[in-house]
């Protein structure tokens, strides 16, 4: 092994401390030296391995640093690791409270990732229902769906979104052509499913109609089911372009504009204060934010 092609370890330290607390001020005093030394250790370590770790100076990952952080990661967490007598590993147990739609199509596809840098993390999910807030049991970290500004927690932003009108090809033979779906026929001449969580006053606001929510026709309380449905024939559904890329990239809806408009509704991670003090719940809240960015 060429030792020489390994980077000092109080650079690498200070690079996870950095990455983890997002302020050089809080990772300085974590590994008890000054600010200016943090960041000679951060300019030596990216001088090193030849990358830009981070974007801006706000402490944001860069791709490569993001890739390089969980190396790093799995680097010191092997150093740590001390062998014992003992040969069962104590895991560290996460709750986590997750959409149903948002846990299935963009949280599941990339797991495994999390559960490879942190094998030590024993995930406990379980489904909370947007906007009503509804969980099964007291949870570490949250996935929340709506507009922020949360009183009774702290967040970061996980994943925001635009939305175009979709439906299915058997829908749009029977009743198209459709035109942009933004004249105020074609729109009362269609059948719209509804939902809560994704209100029509978005996309009737961006086409400079002053309509009311529509009170008739299929409604649901789930965007998978939403998306279902529309891939069913129901109807014309709201779709937000990430969350419901499966259905589009599929085939199985046909988006009916070409201008997205963006949702105010977002999905936000939430705990509660103190919470990201225990370094699962950091590490967690961190690789979710820089995975889905």
């Amino acid at each position: 092994m060429a030792l020489q092609h390994i980077p000092p370890i109080q650079c690498l330290l200070t690079f996870e401390a950095v990455a983890r607390l997002r302020h050089a001020g809080r990772a300085a005093d974590e590994l008890c030296v000054t600010p200016s030394a943090v960041s000679h250790r951060i300019r030596q370590l990216e001088s090193h391995v030849g990358i830009k770790l981070f974007g801006r100076s706000d402490f944001n990952l860069t791709a490569d640093g993001a890739v390089y952080l969980a190396n790093v990661r799995t680097g010191l967490a092997a150093l740590q690791a001390v062998p014992s007598r003992d040969a069962t590993r104590r895991s560290t147990r996460l709750r986590l409270a997750v959409t149903p739609t948002f846990s299935r199509q963009m949280l599941m596809p990339h797991l495994e990732l999390f559960r490879n840098i942190y094998p030590d993390v024993e995930l406990v999910m379980q489904v909370s229902i947007p906007l009503l807030d509804v969980t099964a049991e007291q949870a570490d970290l949250e996935v929340r769906y709506g507009s922020g500004n949360y009183a009774d927690c702290e967040s970061r932003l996980v994943l925001e979104e635009s939305v175009v009108p979709a439906c299915s090809p058997s829908y749009l033979n029977e009743f198209g052509p459709f035109t942009g779906f933004r004249t105020e026929a074609e729109i009362a001449a269609a059948r719209l499913i509804r939902s809560p969580l994704e209100p029509w006053s978005t996309w009737f606001a961006s086409c400079g109609l002053d309509h009311p929510e529509p009170q008739v026709g299929a409604q649901f309380n789930d965007l998978g089911l939403v998306y279902d449905a529309a891939a069913s024939g129901f109807g014309v559904a709201l779709v937000r372009q990430k969350l419901g890329a499966q259905w589009l990239e599929s085939g199985r809806l046909v988006p009916l504009s070409d201008r997205p408009v963006p949702s105010p509704l977002r999905h936000y991670i939430c705990w509660q204060p103190g919470t990201l003090e225990r370094w699962e719940c950091e590490a967690f809240a961190e690789w979710l934010v820089q995975t889905l960015r």
